[in-house]
This record gives C-alpha cells, structure tokens and sequence, in this order.
C-alpha cells in the first residue's frame, strides 16, 4: 500500500477522490439546511430537490457506463468533477444572495446527479489503467479507506461549518472540492488504452450487457444487493432512528451506532486488503448476512452496547465485501468493458433502494418498527441464501488456485484492441 501511494498516477486518484468525497459529506448536511431554509420551504421541498438529484443518477448510470468505457476514463473524471463543481457552484451562488427558485435550486441538483451518473462507472474502471493486476486488491482498500475518511470527516465539520458561516459557504465547500478534484485528476496522463470503431451507443450498452449476464456470480451477487441495499435504508432511514428515539435514548444512541459501524469500515478494509480467499465471491455474497445482526439485534430489544458491536461487525463485513467485490469485477471483466459492467452493476444494486425508503413508513406505521426490523433482517439473510444457491458464486476461484470453467466474454460489436489515451489496460 505504501508503494502504491508513492505512484504518482494513484497518488493523485487517491487524493483527488478522498478531497471529492470530503466534499461530498459537507454537501449532504449543507444542502439539507440549505433548503429548508428557504422561505416557504418544508420537508416536501427537501424531499422534491433530494429526488432531482437522485433520478438522473439512477436514469442515466447505463449511458455514463457507455462514455466510461468509449473515452480515456481520467478525461470523463475530469468532466464530471467539473460539472459537479457547475452544479454546486451553483447552488452555492443562489444560497448566498437568497435568491434560490425551487425549479432552479432542483435544476442545478439535478446536473450534480447527471455527474454522479458519469462519474461512477468511469472510476469504477479506472483503477485496472492505473494498477498492475497483483496490486489491485490494496488499491481498492486504499481507495475504501479514503473514501471512508473523506465522508466522515466531511460529514463531521459540516455541521459546525453551517453552525459557523452558514449552509450556503458549505455547499459552497464541495464546489471547490470538486474543483481540486478535477485538477488532481487531470494530472495523470494515462498513456494508453482502448481504441474502438463506432458504434451505436444502444449496440455498446447491449454489448455491456451480454457481458453482465454472461456471468451468474456477478448478476447473482447484484441482485442479492438490490434486496440487502433495500433493507438497510429501511433500517438505517426509518426504523433504526424510530427505535432509537423510543427505546435506547434518541439521537446520542444512534450517533453511537452509526459511529460504530464507520468505525468498523476501516478494520474491514485492513482485513481485506490482507486476506487472499480462494473463492472471494463465496465470501464477498457470506460476509454479508453480518448486515442483518444490528437490524435483529435493534428488533430484539437488546442493549445499546450490543447493537454498538454489532454495527462495528456489519461497517466491517460491508468495507470486506466492497474490496473484493470490486478487485474480482476488475480481474474477471475485460478492461474494454469494465464502466458498461459497473454501470449494471449500479443500476441493478440501487434498483430498490427508493422503495425501501418509500414502504418504510408505511410499515412502521401498520406494524411496529420491531417487527419492520425482523423483516429487514430477514430479507438481508433471504438474499445472501439465494446468492450462495448460485454455482459460480462458489466456485469463482482467484488465480492461483485450480480453476473452474468460466463463460466466455460476449463478443463485442464491431470493435478492435489498440492503444487509447487512458493508461494501460
């Protein structure tokens, strides 16, 4: 790990996404107090600003897998970290001189969802441009360890900066961090990397498909993810709050265990940047079922401490998973291909997480947040049982060990190898 941070070129990724997603964590409180600020405004203004936002990610991931995967992917970061710092310059601008129109405040957030939607799949595939196969596994634990420093520091002083300055100078904050971002990443220069005839964009995200469902661990262990993601915004959004008010002392109580579960991430990642299993799907789709311990232990009524350890657990299980998830998808899937995947990989996983916000409230309303919760857990340990049913789950074998008969990559269309600007594939 040391060696990769004296890697310029990751040296540079890393910083750039750890200042990005700093930035990141001041946005979320910032623009929260930012909107309900505002005259008239009420929670029903927040949540419609909140959705401009995260439509036209979910909406648009499948294109930005597409341009991930047709242009040097450290030129599409670079583009989308400027958009984003369009967008939350924006929203800053308007905030600051009090003059912030909702459709306008809700057009502004919406272009900072469409470069969430470009960004992701692009830097899911940039780490194989930058990293030798055999470092991969602790680049992505780096990258977790930053990602996981970033967004509690930046959720942490976001608060005493809206306290301090005000809302609008916090949003403004993640603008700039968008800014620095940019230009970090701008810096690298990848040399090479895919060169493709044209195609239809329709044609390339079918060709992205093809290779997603021509391999059962991966379109197994996302659709276990669309249940388990589902669940744990239920918990974490609704019924673990509600409970926590009710039984164990309000909000200091959930502090603690949120606290307790990002503290858990960075142990997970250490763990997983040192553990090399021979079946890492096995383990990736087992380690988590540990999510579903604070949702059973929260419905069982047992003590605050209990729930605490258990949350550590589950930030562990969660950062393993990550890990090995993402150094599998980089070996596994070819380079060429690597945003379109990652792009149906998001999609599939964030498919229901709206709806389990949405019944939430709803169930806790027409039950108890007790029995919500048994139903959340259960639904986490549902989805890894049906994942762990999928033969390639368990048989997927990192190299080294005996190998097991994989599907073919799905032909491309009408596209060739070469060399493109973007580093080495």
């Amino acid at each position: 790990m040391r060696a990769l941070l004296l890697d310029r070129r990751f040296a540079f990724l890393f910083t750039a996404r750890t200042i990005s997603v700093l930035g990141t964590g001041f946005g979320r409180v910032a623009l929260a107090f930012a909107v309900l600020a505002l005259p008239g405004s009420s929670p029903t203004t927040l949540s419609v600003v909140l959705a401009c936002q995260a439509l036209p990610q979910l909406l648009l991931i499948l294109l930005g897998g597409v341009i991930g995967d047709r242009f040097a992917r450290h030129r599409v970061l670079v583009a989308a970290e400027l958009v984003a710092a369009v967008a939350w310059g924006g929203l800053t601008v308007m905030f600051l001189t009090g003059s912030a129109p909702l459709p306008l405040v809700s057009a502004f957030a919406a272009l900072g969802g469409v470069a969430s939607a470009v960004f992701l799949p692009a830097f899911d595939g940039i780490v194989p441009d930058l990293v030798p196969a055999e470092h991969r596994q602790s680049a992505n634990g780096l990258l977790r360890i930053g990602f996981n420093l970033g967004l509690i520091l930046g959720l942490a002083l976001a608060g005493a900066t809206v306290a301090a300055v005000g809302a609008g100078w916090a949003v403004g904050v993640n603008a700039a961090s968008f800014v620095v971002a940019a230009v970090l990443i701008a810096a690298i220069r990848s040399s090479s990397a895919v060169s493709r005839s044209a195609t239809s964009a329709w044609a390339e995200l079918r060709h992205g498909w093809r290779e997603f469902s021509s391999r059962q661990w991966l379109w197994a262990v996302v659709a276990q993810y669309a249940f388990v993601v589902a669940a744990i915004n239920a918990y974490a959004g609704v019924f673990g709050p509600l409970i926590a008010e009710s039984s164990l002392g309000g909000a200091p109580a959930w502090s603690a265990i949120t606290a307790a579960q990002a503290a858990g991430t960075f142990l997970g990642v250490g763990l997983a940047v040192r553990i090399r299993p021979r079946r890492p799907i096995l383990v990736a789709a087992a380690v988590t079922a540990v999510a579903a311990l604070p949702m059973a232990l929260l419905a069982a009524a047992a003590p605050l401490p209990a729930v605490v350890a258990a949350a550590f657990l589950s930030g562990m299980a969660g950062d393993v998973f990550g890990v090995l998830w993402s150094t599998t998808i980089q070996r596994e899937v070819p380079a060429e291909a690597l945003s379109r995947v990652s792009s149906w990989d998001l999609l599939g996983s964030l498919a229901f997480a709206p709806l389990g916000l949405l019944v939430a409230g709803p169930v806790a309303a027409a039950s108890t947040p007790h029995a919500a919760l048994w139903g959340c857990a259960a639904l986490v340990l549902l989805a890894t049982a049906g994942a762990l049913l999928a033969p390639e789950v368990r048989s997927l074998r990192a190299p080294g060990t005996a190998a097991v008969p994989q599907p073919r990559a799905a032909p491309a269309a009408a596209e060739t190898v070469g060399d493109r600007d973007g580093g080495p594939t």
